[in-house]
Formats: structure tokens, sequence, C-alpha cells
């Protein structure tokens, strides 16, 4: 009998999901069993704001128990991982993205414009917080952290201090929790975090037939995008407090399908806002991410992000899908 593949994950509600789901994708499309193994990250064990942590919190432990062999395989939420690419690992499958927008969970139903000036809103990510102060509605943003359920509980429920939250509609809708969303939101008033919304699913690049198995769950418009986005926030080489934005859409154009690549570099007060956009087929999807962030940095990009700490490349950290 062939024994289990040992797929290691943190250990959250929203983590455990999405690692429950790619199991049950590996398992269908290939017959091999797959057992959960939980690995808690140094970003479980702190209570610091997301941005403050440092780079790579919620993976570095998964990759640690990868090269140590205590593990076959992980999966991640990709806009947690840094874009330097990790010795001897190797993303061998980018399933079919979930909705890679924001949700915005608001009392008695409301949308973004309905909420009153000084309405009371949390988020634990400075580019959510950037893009709210940048649309003007005089609302107070509050930085908030916890899981998905300590979060909607800050807005429902006996306890509940704000008048709403923000996060991503995909690990709401992994959660079985998209009936809270009370607005979902257009990427033209919030543009998502490059790779929301998508998963990561890695191993050890030596392991030839697993990097072949695992090759059956992916994705490869999703993929196209996801690169697209990351190659824009590694030429961008911003530091963990940069708000910065990408979305790529695939589309079908007049000489076969295209990538719409939106970027958005955004000072936290929301004063200084630059978007520009770039389209490429998605064999181009890597060029297509770097001509953007250098249009970017021409328009003074990197005046913003020098505000922010410029940390080099690679050492993004966004925070958690949650």
């Amino acid at each position: 009998m062939t024994a289990p593949l040992r797929l290691g994950t943190r250990g959250s509600a929203l983590a455990m999901a999405q690692s429950g789901h790619v199991a049950e994708a590996l398992t269908a499309a290939t017959g091999r069993p797959v057992e959960l193994v939980e690995v808690v990250t140094a970003g479980d064990r702190s209570a610091a704001p997301v941005h403050r942590l440092g780079v790579g919190v919620f993976v570095s432990a998964l990759r640690d128990a990868l090269t140590a062999r205590e593990i076959d395989f992980a999966v991640h939420s990709y806009k947690d991982l840094p874009t330097a690419a990790a010795p001897g690992l190797h993303i061998a499958a980018v399933p079919p993205r979930q909705d890679p927008r924001d949700a915005l969970i608001a009392r008695d139903g409301r949308t973004l414009a309905e909420l009153p000036p000084g309405a009371r809103v949390g988020t634990g990510a400075l580019r959510r917080i950037a893009q709210l102060h940048a649309l003007g509605l005089q609302l107070e943003v509050t930085p908030i952290r916890g899981n998905v359920d300590t979060r909607l509980g800050r807005v429902i429920g006996p306890d509940a201090d704000l008048d709403a939250v923000v996060l991503a509609r995909a690990g709401l809708a992994r959660l079985g929790r998209a009936d809270v969303i009370t607005e979902t939101l257009d990427p033209m008033l919030m543009l998502p975090a490059p790779a929301q919304g998508a998963l990561a699913v890695e191993c050890r690049i030596d392991d030839q037939d697993l990097v072949e198995l695992l090759g059956m769950l992916d994705h490869a418009p999703s993929r196209a995008a996801v690169v697209a986005e990351r190659a824009l926030l590694a030429t961008l080489e911003a530091g963990c407090t940069a708000p910065v934005a990408a979305y790529g859409e695939l589309a079908e154009g007049d000489a076969g399908d295209e990538i719409y690549l939106r970027g958005a570099v955004i000072s936290p007060d929301g004063t200084r806002d630059l978007r520009l956009s770039r389209t490429g087929t998605p064999a181009d999807a890597a060029e297509i991410g770097k001509a953007l962030a250098a249009e970017l940095l021409e328009l003074g990009a990197d005046s913003i992000l020098g505000q922010e700490g410029h940390a080099g490349p690679g050492t993004q950290q966004f925070g958690s899908t949650e």
C-alpha cells in the first residue's frame, strides 16, 4: 500500500481548509492518499502587527520542514512568500486561483460608500490602509490582527467594536463564510495584494516524481497572472511596510490570450497614489511585471518605498490571507 504523502500546513482554520482542498484535489487526480501535518510558524506565535514581523514569518518553518524531509510538500498562501527563490525548493503547482478581490464586512449590511465619516474600519494590511485613506472617505482605519473569526468578531457579535473590517474574499470563500460579505470591493477602489487568492504548492526540487505529480494541479492562467504580479513586486524591491498592489487578469485579445496587469504604490496616508497598467502575452508574464514596475519607478515609486524602508529584493511580507 502506498504511504500517504505528508502535506505541511499552518494550523489556522484557513490554512487547514486551503491545504485540505489541495489534498482532496491531489487524491482525486492521482489516487495518492495525503495526510496533513501541522507546522507552527513564527507568525503564528506572535501577536505583533503583521508588517512588523519580518520576512517569511508564515512560511520559513514550513520550508525548514521540507528541507529536513519532515514533510513531502507544503501549501502556502502565495502572497505570504518572499519573492526570492528558496534554495532546493520548487513551486510545483499554482491551483486555480480564488477571487483575489478584497471584501468589506460591515454592520447593518453597509457598503463602503454608506459608511459615515469617522466609521472605524479594521484591516491588517498597510496596502488596504493606504488605499482606504486614498479614497478620502474620512474613515478611522485601525490595524488589526488575528484569524478570520477573530477579525469578524470585531464587527459581528456581542463584543463588536468596529464598524467594518476588510479581508481577502478568497479566505472567506474557502472557509464557507462568504455570506458575511456586505460588498466585494472593485479593484478600481481597492487593488489586491500581489498573488492574493492564489496558493503555492511547494516541494523539494530533487523530488522529480512529486514535482510531476503535483504539476497535475497547476492552472496555467492562474500561474501566469501571479508571475506577472510578483515580478512587479520583486522589481520594486518593496520593503515589508510598503503598500504595493498588483492584479493580473487574463482575457482574450485580438491575437489570443493577453494579461492585463494593474499595479500601484500608495503612501500609507493615501496622499501619494501611483497606478499604471500594462498588457502582454502570458508567455511574457514576468517581463510585463518588470516593465510595469520600471514605469512606476520612473514616476517616483522609489521615493514612496524609500519612506517606508527599502529592505532589498525578496524581502516582502504582506501578511497572511487571513
